[in-house]
């Protein structure tokens, strides 16, 4: 298994596109971590039910510097030492221009970019004195694309990936990679509930003509955090089904 003897901390790893990640990478051999912010009974299903052993799960609010600080302690007397970190956790606070609150945008930046910013910056720092590590950060085909009413998000994704390419070129000469894997139209529990018109509006749009899962998201992200990566930094690969290109 290609990620085996790593260890790997994923944040928001308790449903979603971040359950099919952990799961991904503990069935490649990794150890995990995984990060929850108020289901500690989803982050529990999902930890039992993963391949190999010594796992562990979090609270970690991202939007917290004091909680990311706290949670990275814990992981780390654990784990003793990070090879790899997932930044996934992440919010919406969907509006139109017009009608968005300032503490709505607000929100979601300090979550999704500053955020991964601070997990980064503790990371980095952990894997500087093993020069080596790789870090993938979740961003979104709508960081790229933008999407009417998500001002908010496109532009904290939109930062990441910037953000991610800089960082990416401080750290590159001790052998620490940072990339991003942005997927398109997912199916989850939460695009589920979607109506069935705009389901087929989206569609519509997206040249392969189906949908996502989890695991095609999983693929790339355990693809970049594993030495057959090696050679690869500051890159985002996009999982959408040709929906941007």
């Amino acid at each position: 298994m290609k990620l085996t003897g790593q260890n790997i901390l994923v944040t928001g790893g308790s449903r979603g596109i971040g359950a099919g990640i952990v799961e991904r990478l503990a069935k490649d051999g990794a150890r995990i971590a995984l990060t929850y912010t108020s289901r500690p009974d989803a982050a529990e299903k999902i930890l039992a039910g993963l391949s190999g052993s010594g796992h562990m799960m979090v609270e970690i609010n991202i939007s917290s510097e004091e909680s990311i600080d706290a949670g990275f302690k814990k992981v780390i007397e654990s784990f003793s030492k990070l090879d790899g970190l997932v930044n996934n956790a992440g919010v919406t606070k969907d509006q139109l221009l017009l009608r968005m609150k300032a503490e709505d945008f607000d929100q979601v930046i300090q979550t999704n970019l500053r955020g991964t910013f601070l997990c980064s910056r503790i990371a980095v720092k952990l894997m500087l004195k093993a020069r080596r590590g790789s870090i993938v950060n979740v961003t979104s085909v709508i960081g790229h694309s933008g999407n009417a009413g998500q001002a908010n998000y496109a532009a904290s994704k939109a930062g990441v990936d910037a953000m991610t390419k800089s960082i990416a070129q401080e750290v590159g000469s001790r052998q620490i990679r940072l990339n991003c894997v942005a997927p398109g139209f997912i199916s989850t529990e939460m695009t589920e509930v979607l109506p069935e018109a705009q389901k087929n509006a989206i569609l519509a749009k997206i040249p392969l003509q189906k949908f996502g899962n989890t695991q095609d998201v999983a693929a790339a992200v355990s693809f970049l955090l594993s030495d057959d990566a090696a050679y690869i930094t500051g890159q985002t690969i996009h999982v959408n089904g040709g929906m941007y290109m």
